[in-house]
């Protein structure tokens, strides 16, 4: 007769459990580490079209310097230097494009009060405006009930700061951007004549209000009260 252990004793029944526990602790560590990769750093997270994330760069990491757009509907005039903006009240063109990977981003009528920002890469107004910005929507959060969504355009390598995908990135830029074509024609569908440039939509696509240059906190606030309210909103 055999003095031998068996096979299925305690000892073996140890190591099973061991084995277990090693693979519980490596599923443990992936999981970790790709839930790092998609939402914190320079890392890059799935545009939505709904509005910023805070903290999650939405702005994906790509190649797509200049970008191939498609605008359908009337074009928006240029803003008077005085009186009420011919724009108000009419409806925004629809403009299909896509961002720094090639992704597909719409900027239009959407059914949701929207406010549209158009920046250029290598002006130095935005280049204070978007990490001011940034900076709110980390502090207080995407304004609920109100779509945010901006076009990168004027994209030039012969100037400053290009391509402004990277410039985006280092400044965690949280906004669903679109990239303008060679031509600039995203923005000059929407009548922009300066950088930062500020467009402000109800609903139906319809302009409540447009302005440009670097906004206060309360000029900010005052847009996306207008974009819910449906009115220009006053900021003394």
């Amino acid at each position: 007769m055999s003095n031998q252990p068996s096979s299925n004793g305690p000892s073996s029944t140890r190591w099973i459990w061991i084995g277990i526990a090693v693979v519980v602790v490596v599923v443990g560590v992936l999981a970790f580490v790709v839930t790092r990769s998609d939402g914190s750093g320079g890392g890059s997270a799935t545009p939505n079209g709904d509005g910023a994330t805070p903290g999650v760069t939405v702005v994906p990491v790509g190649k797509v310097a200049v970008g191939a757009i498609v605008v359908t509907g009337t074009q928006l005039p240029e803003i008077a230097t005085s009186g009420t903006d011919p724009a108000v009240g009419q409806v925004i063109p629809t403009i299909e494009g896509q961002t720094f990977d090639g992704t597909a981003l719409s900027i239009g009528p959407t059914g949701e009060p929207t406010i549209i920002m158009v920046v250029a890469h290598w002006c130095p107004h935005c280049q204070r405006e978007v990490p001011f910005l940034q900076s709110w929507l980390t502090a207080n959060g995407a304004p609920e009930g109100v779509r945010l969504v901006a076009l990168a355009t004027s994209n030039d390598s012969g100037k400053p700061n290009y391509p402004a995908g990277q410039w985006l990135v280092r400044e965690k830029w949280t906004i669903p951007t679109m990239v303008d074509d060679k031509a600039s024609d995203g923005a000059q569908a929407l009548g922009v004549t300066g950088f930062p440039y500020f467009i402000v939509v109800d609903a139906e696509g319809k302009v409540i209000e447009r302005t440009s240059g670097e906004l206060t906190t309360t000029q900010w606030e005052a847009l996306i009260a207008a974009a819910k309210s449906g009115s220009a909103q006053p900021t003394a």
